[in-house]
């Protein structure tokens, strides 16, 4: 979404990564001036998609864009606002389908009955909209919420590699040797 915003050329985030620089935007805009469809209601499931919600933010965009007589690329005058409702949107869609998940661990007692853990990491957990969203959602089951420091919560592949480190070094499923794994590139 923020590269279809062009943000890079918006004078508040040129510095920013994507989702920091929408939900820098969102602080000041208005969710309710743009509402999208929520993916995947019509699944009762722990599922998360958002190719359909990019859809509709993608083809919402457009629309502004002709409405305002601006050329792709160019900012749009409502940018902020369509930053609120994009992060507003994902933020449910992320609360819904975490509490069907928690439903389901409790329910199936996947968890402890007293003092379950929700853990929250990579970028998603950066973001302070998502993670208060989380809070809520957390303190409201009786959850404890454990979320890194946000100079932590980057890239999944950093908390992959971290997990990594971290097994090897406790000697936890480590292959010590390749012989017979083959790799195939996706």
């Amino acid at each position: 979404v923020a590269r279809r915003l062009s943000l890079r050329k918006h004078p508040e985030c040129h510095s920013m990564a994507g989702g920091k620089a929408i939900e820098h935007l969102a602080q000041t805009g208005n969710q309710e001036l743009l509402t999208f469809r929520l993916p995947m209601q019509q699944y009762r499931n722990c599922n998360f998609s958002f190719s359909g919600l990019q859809n509709l933010v993608n083809n919402a965009i457009g629309q502004k864009e002709k409405e305002e007589g601006i050329q792709e690329g160019e900012i749009l005058s409502c940018v902020k606002d369509v930053a609120a409702a994009i992060q507003h949107a994902v933020t449910v869609h992320i609360i819904q389908k975490t509490y069907r998940a928690m439903l389901f661990c409790i329910k199936n007692s996947v968890l402890p009955s007293k003092n379950a853990t929700l853990v929250v990491s990579g970028g998603v957990a950066s973001n302070q909209y998502i993670r208060k969203a989380l809070q809520n959602l957390a303190d409201a089951n009786d959850f404890a919420l454990l979320c890194p420091p946000p100079r932590l919560c980057t890239d999944n592949g950093v908390m992959i590699a971290w997990n990594g480190i971290e097994r090897l070094r406790a000697g936890l499923g480590v292959l010590h040797s390749t012989a017979g794994i083959r790799y195939e590139p996706r």
